[in-house]
């Protein structure tokens, strides 16, 4: 009874269209003692001045919630008389979470991170996850070669990819693929393909989406086990059996100093040092340093990550365009990729 006398906190979510919309899932879409007010978009082009539809947003919001500028952060705290502000993106220094929650706290709302543990959901059947401690760590490839071992013990095995959320929120709720038409039937983007195409040339089915929990239920209903395949460095949103987290050594001390892929790091069963070979001495004695400062137990596994070419005499002797991965470069914080290697 006293909850009815309360005033429900206001909430504003800052997001990149993804870990923010789980966010709302999960935690606060039926959550009676919070109002989510707004989110705020950045990172991604074309994700600002929309809503979160009402068909994901449940009862409490028959408006749908709209999303803003990240820009227009400060003056929405005031505006808006937002109580508590939700940091839910990926793949950012801690220095930067930190100025954002001064900007925060200066506007006069508090500053919130939420544990994976609230967010999480439970599958009916064992998940392994793979997430990684920057973008461009080379998550997918150790996705892949998880998902040959199981299939050579005769597993089914179905994967379930991060967001990657860019068209109508509402259609896109639940995506399941297992062909390249299904790729054209959700109208998918060249990022979108390239993560999900390997799986559908291996026989695999992969689903994404908005709405986890219901992709989950669909997922676990053919599949013996589910991987989890991360985004940037984003913690799972599976309550995983297996977490697996790779680490860069081209980029040494990132593993300490960029959300949230510290806590990754810190909670790894299994840790995979991906481009070992290609790494200096000096870099992997820093990685492995902290990997014995911060999590010992973790099983370390040293990936080659070996660089081919399908047909060498394609680009031998020519002049190539290098099409690198967009998010290693963009906020990633290499100069070049696998391409340039």
């Amino acid at each position: 009874q006293l909850g009815e006398f309360m005033t429900k906190k206001r909430v504003l979510i800052m997001g990149a269209a993804g870990r923010d919309f789980h966010n709302f899932n999960t935690y606060y879409r039926n959550n009676p003692d919070f109002e989510v007010v707004a989110f705020t978009a950045t990172q991604i082009p074309n994700i600002s001045d929309r809503k979160y539809p009402k068909e994901l947003s449940g009862p409490n919001y028959p408006n749908g919630i709209p999303i803003y500028p990240e820009d227009e952060l400060t003056n929405l705290i005031r505006s808006k008389k937002i109580d508590i502000v939700v940091f839910s993106y990926s793949d950012v220094s801690h220095e930067y979470v930190m100025q954002k929650g001064s900007q925060v706290l200066a506007a006069g709302a508090n500053f919130t991170l939420l544990s994976p543990t609230v967010t999480q959901i439970k599958a009916k059947v064992p998940v392994i996850s793979v997430c990684a401690i920057r973008t461009g760590c080379g998550k997918s490839q150790t996705s892949r070669k998880i998902v040959e071992l199981l299939k050579k013990r005769g597993k089914k095995v179905v994967a379930i990819r991060h967001p990657m959320p860019y068209g109508d929120l509402a259609k896109q709720a639940v995506q399941r693929f297992a062909s390249y038409e299904d790729l054209d039937l959700h109208n998918c983007t060249i990022e979108e393909r390239e993560e999900y195409e390997p799986y559908i040339d291996r026989g695999l089915v992969i689903y994404s989406g908005v709405d986890y929990e219901a992709i989950v239920r669909k997922a676990e209903g053919e599949a013996d086990i589910i991987i989890w395949d991360g985004g940037n460095n984003d913690m799972p949103f599976i309550e995983s059996n297996l977490e697996i987290t790779v680490l860069d050594p081209l980029r040494p001390g990132h593993e300490r100093s960029y959300y949230p892929g510290e806590t990754n790091f810190l909670t790894a069963d299994v840790l995979v040092i991906n481009k070992y070979e290609q790494a200096s001495a000096e870099q992997l004695n820093t990685v492995l340093g902290n990997i014995k400062q911060c999590n010992n137990d973790a099983k370390v596994i040293k990936g080659a990550s070996k660089i081919t070419v399908d047909d060498p005499s394609g680009v031998k002797g020519k002049r190539v365009l290098v099409v690198e991965d967009g998010p290693t470069l963009t906020h990633g914080g290499m100069t070049y990729g696998a391409g340039m290697v």
